[in-house]
């Protein structure tokens, strides 16, 4: 097993929060970056949207934190809200000092182009074209790999963090680093440093249709879990409303920005039906969106609705959303000419490892940030495009406080090798891909856009199953990467599914048929679940 010891930080997951923070901390400190697939493979690199940011004079930011309120249903932390929307300025001013190029109201503008999408009062959304993470991601890689200070592990998968409660069995439970499976060679690293943060992104996967990519399997919030982190709001999981509805799409997302350009949600027939669900018609904050396709999707029999955007021209449609309209010619849909055929999916995690305003967990040496922390910005839902805002601010502010801990302190015992003494190869896989596709059928079934107590309690009873069985597999087999994955995805559906099953109300993103209303009778309450000791 080959040992790690000399970065001063471990940064878990490639992201925009990931290399955020890398860049942030590199000209003062040596940095580790994993990640599990190719460097640039994450959810940041797939967002369409773009970033929330007043940047408008007609805009504030009292109304862009009234919107984030709004949207997360009474449970965003106000002061988390107006941290982000304060910092969301000066982010966007950082990355276009790192190169990243948005798009400009005309070729000869100095002003960018906004979008408006739901939930927003305004055009307050700064992208470039369909493609922001993409450009914001390929960006900020180059710039790290490119850092004398920074050292990128390719295909190295975390396996679990190192603790000194559960590794060195001391009462305290500093995190000292973590184990990692090097996916090419097959073989156990073991990385120490004084910090380790979590920057994993979320859990799209533990479900059967999902816009995220197949990187997103929860690693980081199973493993902070697993290693004592509390965890807050699981139950909140956002469906996006859009995606593209194609058997050879996978996971292809429309962006929300076609809805902020006036295009329209209609049935196979034509007719519009947003108006009957919310006030604001197709910009209604997601969870309404995506609850009232789902309504009509039931009621039709229909596989899927449509979004029509052929009021806009050829023209308007290449320029703003190239990629989208490149990838729909593609599969034979001209959408200056064809509605494009779109379901709901999960999207985002609005919960995760509870952290405070710098990013800390309750373990010390354990930070978390994107979509793998819980911040309090997005409550019970989250508003577009304030995600990769909110990797931006957070990363920022966890680099100030890391900083402003130098020198680290690391005196430990020596962390004990992995041990693979008591474990043989497995001569079959047939049990993990056959788990992986029964954990996110039911998990999309009776743990999806609406729920119910009886649908959850079926989920909790299959799931224990199944752990019985990920849990014998991974004690008595070599670790893959496959098998790793599928039992993050298994913890994770056990937080999301005991989360809803302690909220006995419909809130945000959380709707179930017996508690159809808001609890009135208490105070809007996060739910939390302390971490496994």
């Amino acid at each position: 097993m080959t040992t790690h010891p000399n970065f001063d930080i471990l940064i878990i997951g490639s992201g925009t929060a990931g290399l955020t923070l890398a860049l942030q901390l590199a000209d003062h400190v040596k940095v580790a970056i994993l990640s599990k697939d190719q460097l640039a493979e994450s959810a940041s690199l797939y967002a369409q949207g773009g970033i929330s940011v007043v940047l408008d004079q007609a805009d504030s930011i009292e109304s862009h934190i009234n919107d984030t309120l709004i949207a997360g249903a009474g449970l965003c932390d106000e002061d988390s809200v107006r941290h982000t929307v304060e910092q969301a300025r000066e982010s966007i001013e950082w990355l276009i000092e790192q190169g990243v190029s948005f798009t400009k109201d005309g070729v000869t503008s100095e002003t960018y182009h906004l979008t408006q999408e739901g939930g927003h009062s305004h055009r307050r959304v700064i992208h470039s074209a369909d493609a922001t993470g993409r450009e914001v991601e390929t960006t900020l890689l180059a710039k790290a790999i490119a850092h004398h200070n920074i050292t990128l592990f390719p295909f190295h998968i975390g396996i679990e963090l190192i603790t000194s409660r559960k590794q060195l069995e001391e009462s305290d439970n500093r995190c000292l680093g973590c184990y990692a499976l090097n996916i090419k060679s097959d073989t156990i690293h073991q990385f120490i440093a004084p910090i380790t943060v979590m920057a994993t992104g979320g859990a799209g996967k533990v479900y059967l249709y999902t816009s995220n990519p197949d990187v997103s399997t929860g690693d980081g919030i199973a493993m902070g879990w697993r290693a004592g982190c509390n965890v807050a709001n699981m139950e909140f999981v956002q469906f996006h409303p859009t995606c593209l509805y194609h058997p050879k799409a996978k996971s292809f997302l429309i962006s929300e920005a076609l809805r902020g350009e006036g295009a329209k949600l209609i049935l196979a027939n034509g007719d519009r039906f947003m108006s009957r669900y919310h006030e604001q018609g197709e910009l209604a904050p997601r969870d309404i969106v995506a609850r009232a396709i789902d309504h009509e999707m039931k009621r039709s029999g229909d596989d899927c609705v449509y979004l029509d955007i052929r009021h806009q021209s050829r023209e308007f449609i290449e320029q703003h959303f190239p990629t989208i309209h490149q990838r729909c010619l593609e599969l034979g849909i001209d959408m200056s000419c064809d509605p494009i055929p779109v379901v709901p999916a999960a999207h985002y995690t609005c919960g995760g490892l509870m952290v405070d305003r710098h990013s800390q967990t309750n373990i010390p040496g354990l930070y978390a940030i994107g979509e793998t922390a819980h911040t309090g910005l997005h409550g019970a839902n989250r508003m577009a495009s304030n995600s990769l805002l909110e990797c931006l601010v957070f990363a920022r502010s966890a680099a100030q406080h890391i900083l402003s801990q130098r020198p680290f302190k690391s005196n430990h015992p020596p962390v004990p090798r992995w041990d693979t003494s008591r474990v043989r190869p497995a001569k079959e896989a047939i049990a993990i891909s056959h788990n992986w596709d029964e954990l996110r059928r039911f998990m999309w079934d009776y743990v999806g856009i609406v729920r119910s107590d009886e649908r959850l309690n079926r989920a909790k009873m299959r799931l224990n199953l199944l752990q019985q069985e990920i849990d014998a597999y991974y004690q008595q087999y070599h670790i893959t990467s496959d098998l790793l994955e599928l039992r993050n995805l298994a913890d994770v559906a056990e937080l999301i599914i005991e989360s809803a099953l302690q909220r006995k109300e419909s809130r945000g993103l959380h709707y179930t048929l017996d508690y159809p209303g808001l609890d009135t009778q208490a105070p809007a309450r996060n739910t939390i679940i302390a971490g496994q000791s």
